[in-house]
Formats: C-alpha cells, sequence, structure tokens
C-alpha cells in the first residue's frame, strides 16, 4: 500500500481538520461534508486520517473486519465461530465509492464464480463491508445518483446492510464514518443525504501567497520522496495519534451540564434549524472537542468553536436574507456565545 501524506503536514484547512479528527474521536458524530474547489487537499486529508490512526483489531478472514471483543453487531459468520475466533491488526480502512458503481458493487451480491463452478449461492461482499469501522469516501458527492443516495441514508440511520436478492438473504454491520466532498457550483446535495452529514466545512484555495508556497512545497518534496517526507513528520503524527487514543478514553467521563444544552437549543432555536439532529450533532462534536482538549465538561467556548461545521447546512434558506449560512451561524454563535 502507499504511503498517505502524513496528516501533520497538511498546510491550513483547520476547519477541515478539526471536523475529521473529531468524527474520528467520536464517529457517532455522524461524518463529514466537504465542500469547495479542486485541489484543496480534501481526499488528501482524509487518507492522511486513516493512516494516522493506531491499527484496529479484527478478527482474522472476516470479510467485514468485525471486532473481536464486540459481542453484539457481529456479521452471522462470526456469531457462529465466537469461540474460535482470532483477531489480528490491521489498518484502518478508507473505501472509496466511484459516481458510476453500480448497487451491487455498493452492497454486494451473489458470489458468480462460487454460484457457477460449485453451484452454491454464496454472498460476494461490497463497498460497504469493506468500508466497516473505517471510512468511506463520495468525491462529488453531490453527483450521486438517487438510488444509492436512498441506499446510504438507509444504512448510515442503522449501521447495517441488508441484502435480499437472487435467494440470498445477508444482514452485516456497516457502520463507517461517512464523508463526501464536493463543489456546490455543480449541483446541490439532497436534503435528505444532508442532514445525514454530523458536520459540514467548506474549503477554498489559499489566497495569500505564503501558505501558496508551503502547501507546493511540501507536496513536491512528499513526491520525491515519500519515505524520508514521512519520516519527517513522523513525531508529529505520532504525537496527533497519542492525543487521539487519549481523547477517545477520556470521551465517556466529558460532562455536559444543563447549561451547555440550554445554550445549544437556544442557538438552534435562534437559527430556526429543523428537527433536533442540530442539536444532538453539537453537543456530541463539542463533548468530542472537550475530549480532544482535554478539558473534563463542555463549555461555551467548545460550543463556540464547533457551531459552524455542526449547523450551517441545516439552516433554511431565507428569502430576506442574503448572507450565506455560514455568516448565520457566525452571528448568532457571537449575539449567544460570546467571546
Amino acid at each position: 500500500m502507499s504511503q498517505a501524506f502524513p496528516f501533520s503536514a497538511i498546510v491550513g484547512q483547520d476547519e477541515m481538520k478539526q471536523a475529521i479528527l473529531l468524527s474520528a474521536v467520536d464517529p457517532s458524530i455522524g461524518g463529514v461534508l466537504v465542500f469547495g474547489d479542486r485541489g484543496t487537499g480534501k481526499s488528501t486529508a482524509v487518507r492522511a486520517l486513516a493512516a494516522l490512526l493506531p491499527k484496529m483489531r479484527a478478527v482474522e478472514g472476516c470479510a467485514y473486519q468485525c471486532d473481536p471483543d464486540e459481542v453484539a453487531s457481529v456479521c452471522p459468520v462470526c456469531s457462529a465461530a465466537a469461540a474460535s475466533r482470532r483477531a489480528r491488526l490491521v489498518p484502518v480502512p478508507v473505501v472509496d465509492l466511484p459516481l458510476g458503481a453500480t448497487e451491487d458493487r455498493v452492497v454486494g451480491a451473489l458470489d458468480l464464480e462460487r454460484a457457477l463452478t460449485r453451484g452454491e449461492k454464496a454472498f460476494e461482499p461490497g463497498l460497504l463491508a469493506r468500508a466497516h469501522r473505517g471510512f468511506l469516501y463520495v468525491d462529488e458527492v453531490n453527483l450521486l445518483e438517487d438510488h444509492l443516495v436512498d441506499l446510504l441514508i438507509d444504512v448510515a440511520a442503522s449501521g447495517e446492510n441488508v441484502v435480499e436478492r437472487e435467494g440470498l438473504s445477508v444482514r452485516h454491520p456497516a457502520r463507517f464514518v461517512l464523508v463526501g466532498s464536493g463543489n456546490p457550483e455543480e449541483g446541490e446535495l439532497r436534503p435528505q443525504l444532508l442532514d445525514r452529514f454530523g458536520l459540514s466545512v467548506e474549503v477554498s484555495t489559499p489566497t495569500d501567497l505564503p501558505t501558496r508556497v508551503d502547501v507546493v512545497k511540501r507536496r513536491d518534496a512528499f513526491e520525491r520522496d515519500r519515505a524520508g517526507f514521512c519520516a519527517q513528520w513522523s513525531g508529529r503524527d505520532a504525537k496527533l495519534r497519542r492525543r487521539i487514543v487519549g481523547a477517545r478514553e477520556r470521551l465517556p467521563a466529558v460532562r455536559v451540564p444543563d447549561a451547555a444544552l440550554e445554550q445549544a437549543a437556544r442557538l438552534c432555536m435562534q437559527l430556526s434549524t429543523d428537527g433536533l439532529r442540530g442539536e444532538l450533532t453539537l453537543v456530541r462534536a463539542a463533548r468530542a472537542l472537550a475530549a480532544y482538549d482535554g478539558d473534563d465538561e463542555v463549555g461555551d467556548a467548545h460550543l463556540r468553536r464547533i457551531a459552524p461545521s455542526a449547523l450551517r447546512h441545516r439552516l433554511r434558506r431565507d428569502p430576506l436574507d442574503e448572507s450565506g449560512s455560514g455568516v448565520r451561524v457566525a452571528r448568532a454563535v457571537d449575539e449567544l456565545l460570546p467571546a
């Protein structure tokens, strides 16, 4: 497997890096949507984070990379062989979902080779199975076909993939961090899928000379000598890895006081967000941020830092307000959560 660009070497794009780091601390936040210009490091950041994360324990020989320590939510094969399961360490998977992928390739289908040569009905796992416990990355997610959007919505909500076709009935776990990227000028995302992303960030091409020079310099150095460049940044990546692991361990103990819950609710009411998913995501992301910062309790500072990412994609269009959703969130934050 080729070496990924070191996460700590990515220049700028702080909001995007914060969002995907927090999704690694707490996958229940619900994934990340990254909209912006091409060539701004969106896919690079996802692959860099997966390479940064510590390897995970998985059942040896399991096509779904089930967790050997997890009794519930394992695949049928692992459930049947619970006593003889052996574990191995595997990298956190990053699976690309291409725009032209067929439904069978995404959810899985009948294994034709075994059906033709042995006359057996066997299941061939798809991309959702490979992405279990890792990241599913969809570039140009706003151009994804409607039937695949519906599939992703169902699986993202349930954490399980159900396939019933050609006489097969298969049910397997499919929990992953969904990361989508795209250019808003090429089409809008369906509201049903947009609402399923926990965090949304906007990235843009750097406009200052030093930053642009630094980006090109680091990328060129990486392409010329990947091993040497990764070694140069390995210490900083190791520090980030320890910080993520520590945040995961602290997360269950981080308190969310009623005052923080009330502030989150006030902010969502001020912005007229639909439903309660905004509050839930804002609180979960703020708790993950507190754990990442080493804090014991969620406060206004955590809510203020994560509110734009958690809420900007949940705002209704206001015909009387020409300002963008990010500006509207910033105004509400300044009013209700002053620094």
